[in-house]
């Protein structure tokens, strides 16, 4: 009789236990969530950066430096021409970083530039989207357009041709070692911090990343 008795307490122990939530496999599956979230915004920040870096510009120097530099030998003329390039790179910086995009009414995808109003497409002003004060210039857009020309003027700075050219004397040490630790805290920032715009070049298939969403 008691082993009766005995066997019926553990079976109720049992149901009871089996009908109870357990509180510490909520509290790991809540820190998993949280986890896979960071890595996430991590990984989608850090594939998103040979588009919030100026990749195109900084590709297009190095193919036209050695050019316009006569191969860092560098005459007046091509100083002249070194310093005209480097500005208009340099411009292209802060153009591709303020370019952005939106869908027409009739699903066209849009590219214009960003304005202190809204944003001015480059089909003449004939399209807008439908919450132009969404697209206007902000001031995390002087942070983005700061840290694209810090990139770009760093890797240009300490281009083989451009040292040859402008000051050859500076150690290659400091060359070598400047444009590592510098690019690192940009792409660090640029990975915490990622731009919402959506300009030129931006690849079509992060588009429809829920995170990287316009609120």
């Amino acid at each position: 009789m008691a082993e009766g008795e005995e066997y019926k307490v553990l079976i109720e122990q049992t149901s009871k236990d089996a009908g109870e939530p357990h509180q510490d496999d909520d509290d790991d599956a809540d820190d998993t969530s949280s986890f896979i979230l960071v890595m996430n915004l991590v990984l989608s920040g850090t594939a998103r950066l040979n588009v919030l870096l100026p990749t195109a510009t900084i590709l297009t120097f190095a193919i036209f430096a050695p050019l316009v530099t006569d191969d860092g030998k560098c005459a007046r003329i091509n100083r002249v021409l070194t310093a005209a390039f480097v500005l208009l790179c340099a411009t292209s910086c802060v153009f591709f970083t303020l370019t952005d995009s939106f869908r027409s009414a009739t699903g066209r995808l849009r590219y214009g530039v960003a304005t202190p109003t809204g944003i001015a497409t480059f089909c003449g002003g004939r399209k807008a989207p439908r919450e132009p004060e969404r697209y206007r210039l902000r001031w995390s857009d002087l942070f983005y357009t700061t840290l694209s020309l810090v990139a770009f003027v760093t890797f240009a700075a300490s281009h083989h041709d451009i040292v040859q050219c402008y000051y050859p004397e500076v150690p290659r040490k400091v060359v070598n070692t400047v444009p590592l630790v510098i690019g690192f805290v940009v792409s660090l920032l640029f990975v915490l911090f990622p731009s919402k715009r959506r300009g030129i070049g931006y690849p079509f298939l992060l588009r429809t990343d829920l995170v990287y969403l316009r609120r």
